[in-house]
């Protein structure tokens, strides 16, 4: 069976993708459609979980969309941020985004490589402060490994939720191939289209926790990235293609 069409569980992206490349060479349908998106908790549901912002003098961020939804919050709870409070920032990029809400010179602001265990070092150099964590209803095992060896005194805040977005209006059956990037996609295809029969649809999954959702949702995965021959997931798809359509 030749992949002549494809979904993306993705919002669409800018023009210099390397799928609209791989479209072009491979000569094949790209279509992308988010399956999950965030939405924020309100100010009455963080005061359920017993949050009181103002007893927090340092702040661990993962993501933008956790530095977007703590401040939110603190102005839905006219919480003035004060120019102390200290930042502990996953990446330079989470950093940086931090001057959407802050004057970020003067501040009290680090950051680690990549990985949230690059945190590590920052934790030790900083270990006085109670510090608050905005997140997801979930963490990840790594996240709460890290912080559970650290020094430090942490609370996490349940901020926003990733939640399945409504995909009534898709054919899922047109399409050859679908590619997941979380868990939480793979959730949304099953709450989406509950008759979904696999067949001869391929899967494509991106790490080793989508793969496992997606086989526990008894689906079979035909494309798997990263490995180290194809570290990114347009490489796989490209040469799964060129093993098919031949």
């Amino acid at each position: 069976m030749k992949i002549k069409s494809i979904l993306v569980s993705q919002p669409a992206p800018n023009e210099s993708s390397p799928y609209l490349e791989m479209a072009k060479k491979e000569k094949i349908k790209i279509d992308f459609r988010p399956f999950i998106h965030v939405e924020g908790v309100d100010a009455k549901e963080l005061r359920t979980q017993k949050i009181d912002l103002t007893h927090y003098t340092g702040i661990i961020f993962t993501s933008k969309n956790a530095v977007d939804n703590y401040f939110r919050l603190a102005e839905e709870m006219r919480f003035a941020v004060p120019d102390s409070m200290r930042y502990i920032c996953q990446s330079e990029a989470i950093a940086n985004y931090l001057q959407k809400h802050i004057v970020y010179r003067k501040r009290k602001i680090s950051f680690g490589e990549k990985t949230f265990a690059d945190l590590m070092p920052l934790f030790k150099k900083f270990p006085s402060e109670k510090y608050l964590l905005p997140a997801a209803e979930t963490l990840s095992p790594d996240i709460l490994k890290v912080l559970e060896a650290s020094p430090i005194d942490w609370t996490k805040a349940t901020m926003y939720r990733t939640v399945s977005s409504d995909l009534s209006d898709i054919s899922i059956k047109d399409y050859d191939m679908l590619v997941f990037f979380s868990p939480q996609g793979i959730r949304s295809l099953g709450m989406n289209f509950k008759d979904f029969k696999q067949e001869d649809t391929k899967i494509a999954v991106f790490g080793n926790t989508t793969e496992l959702a997606a086989t526990e949702a008894g689906l079979r995965v035909d494309v798997m990235a990263p490995s180290k021959e194809t570290p990114s997931m347009t490489m796989a798809i490209e040469k799964y293609i060129r093993t098919m359509n031949k």
